[in-house]
């Protein structure tokens, strides 16, 4: 989740957000199998992923991204005169991901896992 607390506009150092990431980033762990990579080997294949567009984390005070977890994103230079209040806190899981053989159907974030690993979007 990114919360803005300030309004931020294109020249506050909005949050840059690579749009589609989140299925390129299920690719490379699925690439690594069961071992996984870690935070700081996942970042360093960061550069290997397709160009993508970039989508610009603007908006008032108050407003509230809910982004998959996978989804590439950095900050960038503030240009602005005023300051800049964000938050990311993490949205946890109820449970574990289940990426393959549910009898109950996927959720919305298991989906686009699955679709970047080739699953498919159902069953």
């Amino acid at each position: 989740m990114l919360f803005l607390f300030s309004d931020c506009s294109e020249q506050d150092a909005p949050t840059r957000i690579r749009t589609g990431s989140h299925r390129d980033v299920a690719a490379l762990l699925h690439l690594a199998g069961d071992a996984g990579l870690s935070f700081m080997e996942l970042a360093g294949k960061l550069g290997e992923l397709p160009d993508r567009d970039e989508a610009l984390a603007t908006g008032n005070a108050g407003t509230v991204y809910l982004c998959h977890p996978f989804l590439v994103h950095a900050a960038q230079l503030h240009r602005g005169t005023e300051p800049r209040f964000l938050a990311q806190p993490p949205l946890l899981l109820q449970g574990e991901l289940t990426i393959s053989g549910s009898a109950t159907g996927y959720t919305p974030v298991e989906v686009a896992i699955r679709a970047g690993t080739g699953a498919g979007s159902t069953g």
